[in-house]
């Protein structure tokens, strides 16, 4: 059974910076995807960043390319969400995410198709104000 458990979030003035740390253990397959999905209040839950565990490669939702950025330590099992320029419409509850359908998790998260991924963390709270 995969586990994910998160930890970084917190308070953040805009602009300013968070690292959002996910402890990934469980995976039987070496294809999957693993990454980030945030929900704010009221609004549905969006795609942020994956990362394919394969090849390594990397992909963004475009209201954080450029800002954000996935990287990953497979020593420490743990993927990392460096968030940078944090801006007003990023305050959400940042969810760590898995699952072996990489394709669709891509597609959820860079054009907002639907999600359908198998295994979450509990969630950590992103809060940016001045």
């Amino acid at each position: 059974q995969v586990q994910l458990v998160e930890s970084g979030g917190g308070l953040v003035q805009p602009g300013g910076s968070l690292r959002l740390s996910c402890a990934a253990s469980g995976f039987t397959s070496d294809y999957y995807a693993i990454g980030w999905f945030r929900q704010a209040p009221g609004k549905e839950r969006e795609g942020v960043s994956c990362i394919s565990n394969n090849d390594g490669s990397t992909y963004y939702a475009s209201s954080v390319k450029g800002r954000f950025t996935i990287s990953r330590d497979d020593a420490k099992n743990t993927v990392y969400l460096q968030m940078n320029n944090l801006k007003p419409e990023d305050p959400a509850v940042y969810y760590c995410a898995a699952d072996v359908n990489a394709p669709k998790y891509i597609l959820a998260v860079v054009a907002g198709g639907p999600i359908a991924v198998r295994s979450w963390g509990q969630g950590t709270q992103v809060t940016v104000s001045p």
